[in-house]
């Protein structure tokens, strides 16, 4: 099964947009399964994760509702307020769609780069764990020394990095994303996805030589077991196709043995959220 990780659908009637302006010339519309299935046919994808993009119990009930529709939804990663008195009674509905696959939170939006370690978060993040609910991560590297924090106290808790957590690609700076990575590859629980990265290089002029430093690491350090592909659709617009998208991705893996590529774009994903 080969499998988008990193994918969002965007009803402006059902979506609050709290972070992109609504007059925005390409993500100002409605984005939704009938704009991607087609693309995923001609590229022979079986279907996608979808990941909230808001901080709104509307939004996780609506992705829900839209996986129950639709079957090349594999699974939601939903929202849900990690510091609430109620987040056992909203993880217990949640948990009773089969398609409801983790959890995710913007900390890269976030004004305290130390979010992850409020108390409140830290108790939220250990009732996932307890759960075997897993966390998406969604970090720009100042919050990598953070996040290496955070899993020291929540060791059990399965984590993936999404969008290779941002480095500055456009700067063509590896360090300091380099060294917060190598230690977090050392956990055994942390996952990462290959995704979002040409929204952080040039635009436009990006090329995949751009990406490739970084994917080499990110493949080095993790291994294809634990990475997997992410389109970031969308969002990836902004800089690129769907296609191009996926064809910088495999430039920049390089030449791989075929069981490893089923690796990154599909088993690891498959296991990572049981799908």
């Amino acid at each position: 099964m080969r499998i988008d990780s990193h994918q969002h659908f965007w009803d402006l009637a059902a979506v609050d947009y709290f972070w992109m302006p609504k007059d925005h010339p390409v993500l100002s519309r409605n984005y939704l399964p009938a704009d991607l299935w087609p693309i995923y046919e001609r590229n022979l994808f079986d279907g996608s994760v979808v990941v909230q993009a808001a901080h709104n119990d509307a939004e996780a009930d609506w992705l829900l509702q839209l996986a129950t529709e639709e079957a090349k939804i594999l699974g939601v990663v939903a929202w849900v307020d990690l510091q609430s008195p109620g987040l056992g009674h909203r993880l217990d509905r949640l948990q009773k769609h089969p398609k409801f696959k983790g959890i995710r939170h913007l900390v890269h939006d976030e004004p305290d780069v130390d979010w992850l370690l409020r108390p409140g978060v830290i108790e939220g993040l250990k009732e996932l764990a307890r759960r075997g609910i897993p966390y998406d991560l969604l970090l720009k590297p100042p919050h990598l020394p953070v996040a290496i924090e955070a899993m020291e106290r929540v060791p059990d808790l399965r984590c993936v990095i999404d969008h290779i957590a941002k480095p500055y690609i456009a700067k063509g700076e590896i360090e300091p994303w380099l060294t917060g990575m190598r230690t977090l590859a050392q956990i055994p629980t942390m996952h990462v996805k290959l995704s979002g990265m040409i929204t952080e290089a040039q635009i436009p002029g990006w090329k995949p030589a751009d990406l490739a430093p970084y994917v080499q690491h990110v493949l080095e350090l993790f291994s294809p077991q634990r990475c997997m592909f992410g389109s970031d659709w969308p969002v990836c617009l902004l800089a690129g196709t769907w296609k191009e998208v996926l064809a910088a991705f495999t430039q920049a893996c390089g030449p791989i043995p075929m069981e490893q590529r089923a690796e990154l774009v599909g088993e690891t994903a498959q296991r990572f959220y049981r799908l």
